[in-house]
């Protein structure tokens, strides 16, 4: 792994003329995860997840975009920016990646908001590189089996896994959707995707209160195994 912000300029280009390099962009946000969780919480995930897939593929891992599209948290704290905006800078950066001779992009996702602005990014800058680039767009919670939450039990063991920042005492039980059927959740899903507050009441989908470390540790593992996987058949069209 090459993480680009700590790098030199002699020895970063020289690094990326010897080889056909695959870049990495995590993409997170800064919004509200209920009263245990920092408001950095996607973008800390995201951006541990980033760094062990280019450890474990030996790609260059650029500095992660902290804000995201998260308007759907307000009146909860939330510092979006629009989805125009996230899809031009990101368009702007994998161009700029091109214009120093890497082709092979990896955006990866770690906001649910975010999904609609990476969606189809790919087909547009293969058409603005004029076939020249590869993007593969990726949300990591899509490489794991448990149902994704928000600050519920696999946020807040995630966190628990790569932060100190993280008050168990002030955890609460929110939104909990095992008993509800299909539909009502899909209809709690389509609420949520336009007031997050009034699905939840308390910004928590999930109860995170039994969350630990240990959970945590094998929901990373597994997610940047499947994810790695995922990446080398995006390459090469097979997983070893």
């Amino acid at each position: 792994m090459v993480d680009i912000k700590n790098q030199f300029d002699p020895v970063l280009r020289k690094s990326i003329s010897k080889k056909n390099q695959v870049a990495i962009i995590p993409v997170g946000s800064i919004e509200q995860h209920g009263p245990h969780l920092p408001v950095s919480t996607d973008s800390d995930i995201v951006t541990e997840v980033a760094k062990r897939v280019s450890e474990k593929r030996g790609y260059l891992l650029l500095p992660t975009l902290n804000y995201g599209v998260s308007f759907e948290h307000a009146p909860f704290l939330n510092l979006s920016i629009r989805e125009s905006t996230l899809r031009t800078v990101l368009t702007d950066l994998c161009m700029s990646l091109l214009s120093n001779n890497i082709k092979r992009i990896f955006i990866i996702n770690g906001h649910h908001g975010n999904l609609k602005p990476i969606k189809n990014l790919d087909v547009k800058l293969k058409k603005i590189s004029k076939n020249k680039l590869k993007v593969f767009p990726l949300s990591y919670w899509h490489f794991m089996q448990r149902e994704f939450d928000h600050a519920g039990f696999v946020e807040t063991s995630l966190m628990l896994a790569i932060s100190k920042n993280v008050k168990m005492k002030l955890a609460k039980r929110g939104l909990v959707t095992d008993k509800m059927t299909k539909q009502e959740i899909a209809k709690l899903g389509k609420l949520a995707n336009q007031s997050f507050p009034k699905a939840t009441k308390n910004g928590i989908w999930g109860d995170p209160r039994k969350a630990t470390k240990k959970d945590g540790q094998e929901i990373l593992e597994e997610i940047v195994e499947n994810l790695a996987k995922k990446c080398q058949t995006c390459l090469t069209g097979h997983s070893s």
